[in-house]
């Protein structure tokens, strides 16, 4: 063998040696041996136990945010401690499955869906409402909304964010038009009256209306009535009735009366508003009006003097006969033409030729007597061709 490797081996049979020495050596060197062996063992065994909790709590699960989904490892024991750690806060607008109590395992799936505040016009109605939905359609069609043929303010397509969004929704509806005697039935989506009139194929004019207001919101099942409306101008003259003035004179017998001023009406300028609608003529409406001549009062003097007792050529003679005769003695008879009044039936022309006023049966016995026995002087009992005889008796 070469010199060279003498020394190797005389190494390794030392070292052999001295191993041996160690474990027979001294007495109290075996035993510091074991001292440093059993704590080693301990932090082994301890160590191994760790990291096979450490495994065991850990877990893979997914988790998908409004659609957005994701894997992570988690340590946490539920669904509230997994969103807790992740920075989720949710409430009562949101929806979170499973509940946010349930356990947590490892290969599970949590969904999380925000809700987003719509605030919601259909039809003229608005309300507030709450959905999940990330799309106008997906909100739509989750609220029971027919968007068949409706005119929606955005797109359905629009995504809805996290601070929601207004949404105008008009439903088709059918509207029933008359116009011009014919009658037109469409479907529509118009916000307003006037802009169904529109589609039907109707042109208001100048004054022309609708029979609902043409800005309000057409209902379905509605019928709105188009009304051509023309308007015009009339100017009248007309009279203005004068008034008139009684004043008592002592001078003049009761029961007369003396138009001391006649009375003239006045006139005046009025403007009316004529109004047609579908061709039927309204009641005119006064606008305007202006004086064009005062009218003029008209005075009267009513006799306050006491009638005579007696008429020269007429006392003495039996009225009382007369009046029973003519009237059966009531001062308020008529005759059945109407012509004839009061207890010698009178008739009007000549009662006022008498001095009398208004109607003879509305007057006094006493005054009707007295213009009776007038009438005597005047033409005597031929006024009274049949009674006339009794005045002698």
């Amino acid at each position: 063998m070469p010199a060279s490797a003498a020394p190797g081996t005389g190494g390794r049979a030392e070292a052999r040696r001295a191993a041996r020495r160690r474990r027979t050596g001294r007495g109290g060197g075996a035993v510091d041996g074991l001292r440093r062996i059993v704590p080693q063992a301990l932090v082994v065994a301890f160590l191994a136990g760790g990291t096979t909790a450490f495994v065991a709590a850990d877990k893979a699960v997914r988790l998908s945010v409004d659609g957005v989904p994701r894997s992570l490892h988690t340590f946490a024991g539920d669904v509230g401690e997994l969103l807790a750690d992740e920075g989720l806060a949710v409430g009562e607008h949101d929806i979170v499955a499973p509940a946010p109590g349930a356990p947590l395992a490892s290969g599970d799936e949590v969904v999380v869906r925000y809700g987003r505040p719509v605030t919601l016009t259909i039809d003229g109605h608005r309300r507030q409402v709450w959905t999940t939905a990330r799309t106008v359609d997906d909100a739509l069609r989750r609220l029971g909304v027919r968007a068949e043929g409706a005119f929606l303010s955005t797109s359905r397509a629009m995504p809805i964010g996290r601070k929601g969004l207004t949404l105008d929704v008009r439903t088709e509806r059918t509207v029933t038009v008359m116009a011009d005697g014919r009658e037109r039935t469409i479907r529509t989506n118009a916000a307003t009256v006037g802009e169904a009139v529109g589609q039907a194929g109707i042109t208001l004019r100048g004054q022309d209306t609708t029979s609902v207001p043409p800005g309000s919101f057409p209902r379905d099942g509605q019928t709105v009535t188009v009304m051509r409306i023309t308007r015009t101008q009339q100017v009248r003259e007309e009279p203005v009735p004068y008034g008139t003035v009684r004043v008592h004179d002592p001078s003049l017998h009761s029961g007369t009366e003396v138009v001391e001023q006649q009375g003239r009406s006045g006139s005046r300028r009025v403007t009316y508003a004529l109004r047609t609608v579908n061709g039927v003529r309204q009641k005119p409406r006064k606008v305007a009006e202006e004086n064009v001549r005062e009218p003029v009062t008209q005075r009267v003097l009513v006799g306050t003097k006491p009638l005579p007792d007696s008429v020269a050529g007429a006392d003495g003679l039996n009225w009382t006969a007369l009046a029973q005769c003519e009237s059966g003695g009531r001062p308020d008879a008529v005759d059945p033409s109407g012509t004839y009044g009061g207890l010698y039936q009178f008739d009007t022309r000549t009662w006022r030729a008498l001095g009398g006023k208004g109607r003879p049966q509305d007057a006094p016995a006493a005054e009707q007597t007295y213009r009776a026995k007038k009438l005597y002087v005047q033409r005597g009992a031929s006024p009274w061709p049949h009674c006339g005889r009794r005045l002698y008796r």
